[in-house]
């Protein structure tokens, strides 16, 4: 009996250094980033709960408002006044990128297609930062004057830019976050859901409205949904544009957050994000970690969904239109308006058969290993 026991603990001990060992190991065989990962797995399940992140990033509210006291150059505050809105729907975009609102106003974000065809308010904003200024010759069109009369013209016209006065830059995406959750916050409150996107999103409205509806329909609370990243660490290295210093944020994975190209929060959640936001410390630029950290300040986790897309393209196939939610990096969206939104999407989608036939479809398509895979493997079955 003696000699069993002390065999059954070296083996409970060889067990427990098992990974410590392989760690060393890799401290000479991997790179970085594989290192990295390897460390927050280990960390994440064998002893973090991110129970300290909160408290290490708690600020006071007078040092937190420098993050959140920028003065609006562009807004309109009456947008979604006195009315029911079931989604308040922000695209984080560029001041140079006018076509891409152009083009998003007259396909998805076209707020009297939603209301007509959909019958649903839905409020389509965009988020901007200000132009870079006195950076090029005088001569140039593209100085950050110019492009700033070309903004208000554009605003003139349509009545959706938000814009506050910090540098549109990619290191002040968190700022571009604060705002949009700032602009619910003090003027469409009563916005059942709201919506991040990007300017380069393809979002199907007619499935994200139908999906939001049912969640409305079960009054959903700690509501928060999209292509969620687990365990995550930050990126040590310095020629990374998403690098993190341990100065800045020393622990060494993330909280669960969503793919800031597209997701979805109810609107209690938008609320007490916002109101965290006020006692975090903003610094972290990465917009979609900061996310993370708020809700999880909070205590609320995402929800993954098949069809809110990572980084990918979406398969161009009527069975896999008839379910997307989302779809990233798009400069076709006119064309993918029309084809995922044609009537008979649904028609040659629906009946037994024809599901039996998606799913063979979906199986080919999102089952095939691809370094650009927007879906699950699981969205066949769905």
């Amino acid at each position: 009996m003696f000699v069993r026991f002390r065999r059954i603990r070296k083996w409970h001990l060889l067990k427990l250094l098992a990974p410590l060992m392989l760690l060393s190991v890799l401290v000479f065989c991997w790179d970085q980033n594989a290192l990295s990962h390897t460390w927050s797995y280990y960390y994440r399940y064998l002893g973090n709960s991110f129970a300290n992140i909160n408290k290490s990033l708690t600020i006071s509210r007078d040092q937190a408002r420098r993050f959140s006291s920028y003065h609006y150059l562009l807004n309109h505050p009456h947008k979604c006044r006195e009315e029911d809105v079931l989604l308040l729907l922000f695209v984080k975009s560029s001041p140079g990128n006018a076509m891409r609102r152009s083009t998003i106003r007259s396909t998805w974000g076209n707020e009297t297609f939603i209301r007509s065809v959909l019958g649903v308010t839905v409020k389509v904003l965009f988020a901007l930062g200000a132009p870079q200024w006195n950076d090029e010759p005088k001569w140039s069109r593209r100085s950050g004057e110019f492009v700033q009369r070309q903004l208000i013209r554009e605003d003139g016209q349509f009545g959706d830019l938000i814009q506050q006065d910090f540098l549109d830059s990619f290191h002040n995406l968190t700022l571009k976050l604060i705002l949009q959750f700032r602009w619910m916050h003090s003027f469409c409150p009563h916005a059942r859901f709201f919506m991040s996107a990007d300017d380069d999103m393809f979002v199907h409205m007619p499935n994200l409205v139908r999906y939001l509806q049912d969640m409305n329909r079960q009054h959903v609370k700690d509501f928060w949904v999209g292509h969620v990243h687990k365990g995550s660490p930050p990126v040590r290295s310095k020629d990374n544009k998403y690098y993190v210093s341990i100065e800045t944020y020393r622990w060494m994975l993330y909280p669960d957050y969503t793919a800031g190209a597209g997701y979805v929060v109810s609107g209690d959640v938008a609320e007490r994000v916002f109101q965290a936001m006020l006692t975090l410390n903003a610094s972290i630029h990465i917009d979609d970690v900061f996310m993370g950290i708020c809700a999880n300040a909070i205590g609320v986790s995402p929800q993954e969904h098949a069809y809110f897309s990572g980084e990918g393209k979406t398969p161009y196939h009527m069975c896999v239109y008839s379910q997307m939610i989302t779809s990233h990096s798009h400069e076709d969206i006119p064309d993918l308006w029309r084809a995922a939104t044609h009537p008979q999407v649904q028609e040659k989608t629906s009946g037994l058969m024809r599901k039996i036939y998606c799913t063979i479809v979906k199986l080919a398509l999102l089952c095939t290993p691809s370094i650009n895979q927007t879906y699950p493997c699981r969205a066949a079955f769905m």
